[in-house]
């Protein structure tokens, strides 16, 4: 009998001790959390008692921490552009364009945005659904608010807006998942993006990015031209460079503030034609290899500030648009 006793102490502390390595991971900074559920039951009338059952189930996520010390965006563009600029992903998104005619028709009529455009973000930021995200959105989100001092104050108000819709959408907070700064979706959108942009677009009572690609579609659309798309604008020209002047004119946030002429002065000239009057900046990729950003581009960046996902997206959206193209022609 004692034996067996302690065998089955063993067992059960064995148990313990695995659940407690799976689930009960470190928490949050208490003083931060404890101010922002007050903030929140104050502000928007949440329950104390709810929130805070909650966050007794959201969890720490280390690896969180880890990806976003790492982004892609991170790299060179000769290791980032190849992430998303490979067969596959231009056969799916063809096979996306494809299968969202009549929709992405509909939201460039609607909206002003290229349909190129559109397929391409979708399918720069999840392969069209296929990598959406495998961490809980409450878990990535708290994790960020509480325990990323660089960017707490953005991740808090990303948490503020995510409970704000969930309750408004009738959703479960702990159900949803997302990438591990908590964006969602087909099109990645942040908490704050989905409250501003997400649309109904199919008008079916369901504002759903997550597996409608119709609402995912027009969400991107509304966006993108709330934020300045120009209907029919180009977005970025490779640019020839023979002059010594170029390095003093790239710019840090593709804002297009320069004249074409300015442009010239330094050696450098658009290898396409940009209307006189046009703004451009100039964007460096990996050395040598020069582009002008237009307003589109910039637009671009207001979904990721990153001029290299700004120009994946467009070389993405011109691949998909050639072959996409070639496909209709064989068709008929």
């Amino acid at each position: 009998m004692p034996r067996l006793r302690a065998l089955c102490c063993f067992v059960l502390l064995s148990l313990t001790s695995r659940s407690a390595n799976a689930h009960d991971a470190p928490g949050f900074d208490h003083l931060a959390l404890e101010g922002f559920i007050r903030s929140m039951s104050e502000r928007h009338g949440f329950d104390d008692a709810r929130l805070r059952e909650i966050f007794s189930l959201a969890r720490r996520d280390p690896f969180v921490l880890a990806a976003i010390a790492k982004p892609a965006e991170a790299k060179p563009w000769r290791e980032y552009g190849p992430i998303f600029l490979n067969p596959e992903r231009i056969s799916a998104g063809v096979g996306f364009w494809s299968a969202n005619v009549s929709r992405l028709q509909a939201a460039w009529s609607l909206y002003g945005v290229d349909p190129a455009i559109v397929v391409a973000i979708i399918g720069v930021e999840t392969f069209y659904g296929r990598h959406a995200g495998r961490y809980r959105v409450i878990d990535a989100l708290s994790t960020l608010a509480f325990e990323y001092p660089d960017r707490a104050p953005f991740f808090r108000s990303e948490l503020e807006h995510f409970l704000l819709f969930t309750r408004e959408q009738q959703m479960d907070p702990l159900a949803l998942t997302g990438s591990y700064a908590g964006a969602m979706g087909l099109p990645q959108f942040m908490p704050s993006s989905y409250r501003s942009y997400a649309v109904d677009f199919d008008a079916d009572g369901l504002t759903d990015i997550w597996s409608d690609p119709g609402d995912a579609i027009g969400s991107v659309a509304n966006y993108l031209q709330r934020h300045g798309w120009e209907r029919d604008g180009q977005v970025a020209v490779p640019a020839e460079v023979t002059g010594n002047g170029i390095e003093s004119l790239i710019a840090a946030d593709a804002w297009p503030t320069l004249d074409v002429a300015q442009i010239e002065q330094t050696g450098t000239r658009p290898q396409t034609p940009v209307a006189a009057s046009a703004k451009v900046a100039v964007i460096a990729l990996d050395a040598r290899e020069y582009w002008l950003g237009l307003n589109n581009f910039y637009v671009l960046t207001r979904y990721n500030r990153s001029p290299l996902y700004a120009m994946a997206v467009h070389q993405l959206a011109e691949a998909i648009r050639h072959r996409y193209a070639r496909t209709q022609g064989a068709a008929r």
